[in-house]
């Protein structure tokens, strides 16, 4: 059986930056332990796999564009939400499939995830649900574990899918070491920290309103360079604080990436860029197994 890979860098304005993805269409699904070895072997963050068929327990589309049926996988297992993977995907389809597209609409284990062309040339911009930071309770034991592994003394600590923890400065972030053996036994999928880029903490400097580095946990991660479902838990929080809805922010991995983050209710939209990398085929052995 061969089958089709697309390398692309989601939230990325030139290659060699943002989050690099693997896109792999598929005739239909196959089996769950395939898929895994499939993302395994590409050792990426994440391995996004579609197929046209959606499966009988979807809700009806919200709206007549083109629909798919997407999951992810990290190398470790699958996972409920991606963004930079969700980037890549779209923009692998609008580019061989639906050149004439304005919208692309994915069913995933978050509900139906729209993808518009944003009116920037090689951007597009995400609708993703808005993330609820919750108080971590005193005295949590995981994330006093986690903060102990970032080596952090963090203004605030949250938690959604991921910890979120909020530092004082950039340069806080940007400073971060983590023992990714501890992170790795923890039962959350991972670490976000995150700060303002003004000395004030109200407002944006340089352009950039805020930033945040990832960290896994569970997700079998170490640090991811651009993380969108980061994002959309950790932008209601700076609108709120910033006091507007429309934030720029910039990933402090090493590779780096821009999101442009946009607060609509229960709603997220991240807007970024993506560049192909790579048009490749994979061979898999029959029987599968």
């Amino acid at each position: 059986m061969r089958l089709r890979l697309i390398q692309i860098d989601a939230f990325a304005d030139r290659v060699f930056t943002g989050n690099p993805a693997a896109v792999m269409p598929l005739p239909g699904w196959l089996p769950d332990p395939v898929l895994q070895a499939l993302a395994e072997e590409n050792n990426l963050s994440e391995t996004a796999f579609y197929t046209a068929e959606l499966p009988t327990d979807a809700t009806p589309p919200p709206g007549a564009d083109p629909a798919y049926h997407l999951r992810w996988f990290t190398p470790a297992v699958e996972v409920d939400l991606c963004g930079h993977a969700t980037l890549a995907t779209a923009g692998q389809l609008f580019d061989d499939v639906h050149p004439d597209a304005s919208r692309l609409l994915f069913w995933t284990r978050s509900g139906w995830l729209p993808v518009s062309r944003s009116g920037r040339k090689g951007e597009l911009e995400l609708d993703f649900p808005a993330g609820r930071l919750g108080t971590v309770p005193d005295g949590d034991e995981v994330s006093a574990a986690a903060v102990a592994a970032l080596g952090i003394e963090p203004e605030h600590c949250f938690q959604d899918t991921d910890l979120v923890y909020v530092l004082r400065s950039a340069a806080e972030v940007r400073a971060v070491t983590a023992d990714f053996t501890t992170l790795a036994r923890l039962p959350v999928r991972g670490a976000i920290v995150t700060a303002p880029t003004a000395a004030d903490g109200t407002s944006g400097a340089g352009g950039v309103d805020f930033v945040s580095r990832w960290f896994g946990a569970e997700a079998g991660a170490f640090e991811d360079p651009v993380t969108g479902s980061a994002h959309s838990q950790i932008a209601p929080y700076w609108a709120e604080r910033l006091g507007r809805t429309t934030l720029s922010a910039r990933q402090l991995s090493a590779r780096g990436g821009a999101v442009h983050c946009v607060v609509d209710g229960d709603r997220v939209r991240l807007r970024g860029g993506y560049r192909r990398y790579l048009d490749g085929t994979v061979t898999l052995p029959e029987p599968l197994g």
